[in-house]
């Protein structure tokens, strides 16, 4: 390692990490995550929903030595996306809906695995002979927290997300893994206590108990994972967001003093910050692909985010919305077509039910009748009570 220890070498690549733009670094074993098993149960338990990856990817996340055989050891970085703008912070007006904090800015999976690949070339020339690498920024089959976890960067708290306990948990998450025997960090202990504010802040009750999420009711997977028809019981639930939540981190009080990034390609662009979601709604695919060029939010693609901007609509009930709602039942994509049906149910006023009988005789997809028919009978989901937590042992999505 030319002419340096272990120790020496590990501290010299967390230095660079923190001076390519890392808030933190750690490093760890290649040994088994400490929660492979739990993961394991967790598919079997059916909550990743139709996150088939998961499942196919199964054993590389549980047993990385299998299919890294080479690699020795794993710097974790972690990178902060905060922006502190708020809920209440959106401007009066058209109604506005709700986008992750994360998808905010830039796509995130360029910017750090550029940064991860200079890492492992700086690691290369420092270390001096072969070194072999492997960058993972989210896409692969890791299971990033619990080896973020491992290194003391934070704990896997209640709500799932990694949590630091002095910068709190709006981290994106990425590894290198090296051909380098490094000495570990030490984890740190679990510092969630009693509270459960995120576990009863979860509008959806996606939380079956503390540390394992159903994901099948978690809106982050309904307005993103979700390919096909939203469940029509859990609509009401959803509220305004059209991407993501972010609801049980904003409630965490390791947040409360979380700083704001000063990344630039994380600032919010223009327009996504509580975006006013009439216009979302009329935006053709090119319009689509072009205003969320590098960004996360082209994920769902267009259909998708269409049908989360609709939800949104119906729940609000904007009569102001019902023309442009009344346009998309007119839309190229029947999953558009039927989400905007069950909105203009759910606002119910005379144009409204002008609009949809319209469509009615003219709709030829049979989900998208179904969804008119529907919003015509008065039958469409409306809030109530959902399941309570039946706190079901630990777990998460990557636990």
């Amino acid at each position: 390692m030319a002419g340096q220890t272990p120790e020496e070498l590990a501290r010299a690549i967390k230095d660079q990490a923190c001076r390519l733009g890392f808030e933190m670094v750690g490093i760890s074993s290649l040994a088994d995550p400490p929660h492979e098993q739990t993961f394991a149960d967790w598919l079997r338990a059916g909550y990743a929903g139709e996150m088939a990856y998961l499942t196919r990817t199964e054993e590389a996340r549980r047993h990385p030595g299998a299919w890294l055989p080479w690699a020795r050891s794993v710097a974790s970085v972690a990178m902060n996306y905060y922006t502190p703008f708020s809920r209440e912070a959106a401007p009066p007006g058209p109604p506005r809906g709700w986008i992750s904090r994360y998808a905010w800015g830039d796509d995130y999976h360029a910017l750090l695995e550029g940064r991860l690949d200079s890492l492992l070339a700086w690691v290369r020339r420092k270390a001096g002979g072969t070194v072999h690498g492997r960058v993972y920024v989210d896409t692969g089959p890791v299971l990033e927290r619990d080896f973020s976890g491992r290194t003391g960067i934070g704990w896997i708290g209640k709500n799932t997300h990694l949590i630091s306990p002095k910068r709190g948990s709006w981290f994106f998450l990425g590894e290198l893994f090296l051909s380098l025997d490094l000495p570990p960090d030490r984890s740190i202990r679990d510092r969630c206590g009693s509270c459960d504010l995120c576990l009863k802040a979860c509008p959806t009750n996606a939380f079956v108990g503390p540390y394992r999420l159903d994901a099948r009711r978690c809106i982050s997977y309904l307005t993103i994972e979700l390919k096909g028809s939203m469940p029509v019981e859990m609509r009401p639930l959803v509220g305004n967001h059209v991407f993501g939540c972010d609801i049980c981190q904003d409630v965490c009080p390791y947040n409360v003093k979380a700083k704001p990034s000063e990344e630039p390609a994380f600032q919010p662009r223009d327009g996504l910050h509580a975006p006013e979601l009439i216009p979302l709604l009329a935006l053709d695919e090119k319009e689509f692909r072009a205003l969320f060029k590098g960004s996360p939010i082209r994920r769902p693609k267009r259909r998708g985010f269409l049908r989360n901007v609709a939800v949104a609509l119906g729940n609000l009930r904007s009569v102001g919305s019902v023309p442009a709602l009344a346009k998309a039942l007119s839309d190229q994509d029947p999953l558009v077509r039927g989400h905007a049906a069950w909105a203009l149910g759910q606002i119910g006023t005379t144009e409204a039910r002008a609009a949809l009988a319209e469509a009615l005789w003219r709709e030829t997809d049979p989900e998208a009748k179904a969804e008119i028919e529907r919003a015509l009978s008065g039958k469409t989901a409306t809030v109530t009570e959902s399941s309570p937590n039946n706190g079901e042992g630990a777990g998460s999505l990557e636990r």
